[in-house]
């Protein structure tokens, strides 16, 4: 028996399904490129095949990366590449699919302003916002994707002045942390509270090596700070994410992918909750692709958030599918 490798096409053919609601207008506020010999092969072409996979898909938004960084440039300025790159990419696309940039800067230089001009003039309009993200590893040796952010971050009044200076500057701040730095992301929204925040991947509950076992009263506290958090009125929620290798859900190891109902057999409680604490107008289905890509098809993820909003009205489906990110990223 052939053992197929998990995230390539023969894998995700094992699992077939009809798309569900086929004609609702999505907007995708949550994914990555990367050029030729990149960290992952994932280009423009590998986009396009998965929002045309069933699902109608009208806009994305390109969230930094670290991708195609210019290596020619001082640290500081290496990010303006990858503005750069995926602006250029969204100019050749005729669909102009990428309709916002949430790039990279790092907030707690004196010259943040000067940064932020120079990456809304690179990006031709598309740039909606920044991720300087709060992630920092405990135990890197046992993630996939280890964050590397300064150690109490959040505390650094020149990080919480470059966060005040993007609401200034009608630009948001999205944040991708581990799930015991909730409290440092409530922190920094109570602290800066007229810049709108962005939680990415609810905030990323880990599921491997010593997290494994305690999965259970992770999840306990993870509900506690995720009530907190939506106490602040600006912060929203991203509802995706939650198929990295590190969450630990063993699907990018298994034989076959999950269906939707697996998918969601495993992981509506955590959608519930946050949808339950924010309210449907300030949560967004996010894909995480190519990311998630590893776990399960983008065809089957969307099929999974359509059949978890099943009772929802027709509104709050539109708020979660396109509205929340239409309107928080100005698109």
């Amino acid at each position: 028996m052939t053992t197929l490798t998990p995230g390539t096409p023969e894998w995700f053919a094992q699992v077939a399904e009809d798309t569900v609601d086929p004609t609702r207008p999505i907007v995708d506020p949550h994914h990555h490129l990367w050029p030729a010999g990149g960290a992952l092969p994932y280009g423009l072409d590998e986009l396009h095949a998965d929002t045309t996979s069933g699902h109608l898909i009208e806009k994305t938004v390109f969230i930094e990366c670290g991708a195609a960084y210019d290596s020619d440039a001082p640290e500081h300025l290496a990010p303006l590449g990858e503005t750069r790159f995926v602006a250029s990419e969204s100019a050749r696309d005729p669909q102009h699919l990428i309709a916002g940039i949430i790039a990279h800067v790092d907030l707690r230089r004196d010259d943040v302003s000067a940064l932020l001009d120079a990456h809304l003039a690179t990006g031709n309009g598309l740039v909606k916002g920044i991720r300087d993200a709060l992630a920092r590893a405990d135990h890197p040796e046992i993630l996939a994707i280890p964050g590397h952010a300064p150690r109490d971050l959040y505390k650094d009044p020149k990080f919480k002045r470059g966060v005040a200076m993007l609401g200034e500057r009608g630009l948001t701040y999205d944040s991708w942390h581990y799930h015991y730095q909730n409290i440092e992301f409530l922190e920094l929204a109570r602290a800066v509270p007229n810049t709108t925040m962005v939680l990415d991947h609810f905030g990323t509950p880990l599921g491997v090596g010593p997290y494994e076992a305690q999965r259970e009263e992770i999840f306990s506290q993870w509900k506690t700070d995720i009530a907190a958090i939506a106490s602040c009125s600006n912060v929203v929620a991203k509802l995706g994410g939650l198929a990295m290798p590190d969450n630990g859900t063993g699907w990018n190891t298994a034989l076959r992918p999950p269906t939707s109902d697996e998918f969601l057999a495993q992981q509506r409680r955590y959608y519930e909750h946050t949808i339950e604490c924010f309210g449907p107008e300030r949560c967004m289905f996010e894909s995480n692709f190519p990311v998630d890509r590893f776990s399960l098809s983008y065809q089957v993820f969307w099929n999974a958030c359509k059949k978890l909003t099943t009772s929802f009205t027709e509104s709050e489906k539109d708020a979660m599918f396109r509205g929340t990110a239409t309107r928080i990223y100005s698109l």
